[in-house]
């Protein structure tokens, strides 16, 4: 049987967490991040604030001048981390293989709960009815009630909205969950893959960034239809990436979901709303991320033996420094005590810090072990 491929995408996440815990806030232009009186940026927009242009990641001071009745919330991130630790509950009780791509987004694959589907009787099939007669797509179809039951449990017991795209890859179930936000459900049987992809930017391609984007623009490339009709040879154009680019173009994806033992780093960071040395600010933000750090090591079952902290100053420069040790840890206090051994070994803090960070990697090891320095 064909894969099934589910792509999980919360709406507004943030903004929209914001506005189910405050009512008050329901139906307005809620703009997650720092406020525009401050250094800051937008890290989530309700959709009430998209209508006025504002997105994630742009300066808080635009984002209030393109929508002056903006609501401008901090963000609370261990709610954030809080919630999606129960949406991601909710994910695993389908039986799925998971690959989290964020803290509100996933790819499942169905494709052994959509058999198992197909082969149960189903009493409220009618002669006539909708499922195709291909295997795939008919797998696909019958992989829509289950992507429904999801929304409506994520609805229920959440009280949030989810977008779901369905396909036979990742390609197709991401760009299907792009299709038809907020709390949409696009599903994309594979007879009808190519002309679903034919409209849309070649840059919404995995992998084709701006630079490719614009040699293919430069080539008459702007559409994928464009992509799928051209005669000549990618390799001028793209080099190795042409046949892989011109299969994505048909739809055609066999990359694998990337499980928790693919993972090679974890990391989390902040920047301060203005530069710091508070070494009491400083060693907050150090524990939070490494309880952060080491509630994803535990989730995915792994340990690290390399503790990094990542530092950027005012004037921007950015330093980095790490230290592996010979046991590896899921330890939060470990990882915490690690990086604050290493901020005062190289004597980092010695000025206004605007960025701390802290990453482990070397993954490969299982947790529960005491730590021992080199």
């Amino acid at each position: 049987m064909a894969r099934v491929i589910f792509h999980l995408d919360m709406d507004a996440f943030y903004a929209s967490v914001e506005q189910r815990d405050n009512p008050a806030l329901r139906g307005k232009p809620v703009i997650v991040g720092g406020p525009p009186t401050r250094r800051g940026v937008v890290c989530a927009a309700s959709y009430e604030a998209r209508k006025f242009g504002v997105h994630s990641a742009m300066p808080s001071v635009t984002a209030a001048r393109l929508c002056p009745q903006g609501i401008f919330i901090p963000p609370r991130m261990e709610r954030y981390k809080a919630e999606s630790a129960e949406i991601m509950k909710l994910l695993d009780e389908t039986g799925a293989v998971i690959e989290p791509t964020s803290i509100d987004e996933a790819y499942l694959d169905m494709s052994a709960t959509v058999a198992a589907r197909m082969l149960s009787p189903d009493p409220t099939r009618r002669p006539g009815s909708l499922l195709p007669d291909e295997e795939g797509d008919r797998a696909l179809y019958v992989a829509v009630g289950a992507a429904r039951e999801l929304k409506g449990r994520i609805l229920a017991e959440r009280h949030l909205t989810a977008t779901i795209g369905v396909a036979a890859n990742k390609l197709l179930a991401k760009l299907a969950s792009d299709f038809q936000k907020p709390n949409g459900l696009t599903l994309v049987p594979e007879r009808d893959k190519v002309e679903f992809l034919r409209p849309m930017p070649v840059r919404a391609i995995h992998g084709v960034g701006r630079a490719t984007e614009q040699v293919l623009n430069r080539a008459g490339i702007e559409s994928i239809g464009d992509l799928q009709d051209y005669a000549g040879d990618l390799r001028a154009l793209v080099g190795s990436f042409a046949a892989r680019l011109r299969g994505f173009a048909f739809g055609d994806d066999d990359r694998p979901l990337e499980l928790d033992e693919t993972v090679k780093s974890i990391s989390s960071e902040e920047t301060f709303s203005s530069d710091t040395e508070d070494r009491r600010i400083l060693k907050k933000s150090l524990r939070d991320q490494a309880a952060d750090v080491a509630a994803t090591l535990k989730r995915r079952q792994l340990a690290a033996q390399t503790v990094s902290v990542k530092l950027r100053y005012g004037d921007f420069t950015t330093l980095t420094r790490q230290i592996t040790v010979e046991e590896a840890t899921a330890d939060p206090e470990e990882i915490y005590r690690l990086a604050c051994f290493l901020l005062a070994r190289e004597k980092l803090v010695c000025r206004p810090l605007r960025l701390l960070g802290l990453a482990v990697s070397n993954l490969d090891l299982p947790a529960g072990r005491q730590l021992a320095l080199w």
